[in-house]
């Protein structure tokens, strides 16, 4: 009897210990965005592309740095889909709901396009330094006429947003609130300039 509690009480340890802990998951929130009630762009459609990384190792894990050669991936942590994918979905949503073109289409569409979206991710990581971290987003966005194939303008934005806490989901709040000041800026920029 003894032997039989012996070995039940290890297998419980052995299974308590090699438990991980549990993946947590997290997203892109889609921000409110006001209608446009006036566009330039109200009766075109556009293609949103998915977006490139030249500097960015873009992926599901949730990237961090320490410095520039401190760099690596949250082990229990990640975003629910390829962070590229999020981020061109979230953009597609914020142009549809904004109302500044006709149509929002991904690039996987058929549907003829009057205007190409690009945009170049050069960061999107947890940077943390010392006592400070911050969400940091860098992406550039070209806007291209589909019919002449001619650029019409390109930006780049960039956003350094204080996080509340120094682990993932500190970082995942502190990105929501960088992506909605991206998305405004993004819609002014389609707008007015």
């Amino acid at each position: 009897m003894n032997k039989v509690i012996v070995l039940l009480s290890l297998i419980a340890a052995i299974t308590a210990c090699t438990k991980a802990p549990a993946l947590k998951v997290y997203t892109l929130q889609v921000p409110q965005v006001k209608v446009q009630s006036s566009s330039r762009f109200k009766h075109k459609v556009i293609k949103v592309s998915y977006p490139q990384s030249l500097r960015e190792q873009m992926s599901q894990k949730m990237n961090f740095s320490y410095s520039l050669n401190d760099r690596g991936t949250y082990q229990n942590s990640e975003w629910s889909n390829h962070m590229s994918k999020l981020l061109q979905g979230t953009i597609i949503d914020v142009l549809e709901h904004s109302k500044v073109f006709k149509a929002v289409v991904s690039n996987s569409s058929t549907l003829k396009e009057n205007y190409k979206l690009e945009s170049n991710i050069f960061a999107f990581e947890h940077r943390v330094r010392g006592t400070q971290s911050h969400a940091v987003i860098s992406v550039q966005f070209t806007l291209i006429n589909a019919d002449t194939g001619k650029l019409v303008k390109s930006k780049r934005f960039s956003y350094r947003e204080e996080t509340s806490s120094i682990d993932a989901q500190g970082y995942a709040k502190a990105t929501n609130v960088a992506i909605a000041r991206l998305s405004k800026d993004l819609l002014n920029w389609l707008k007015y300039n």
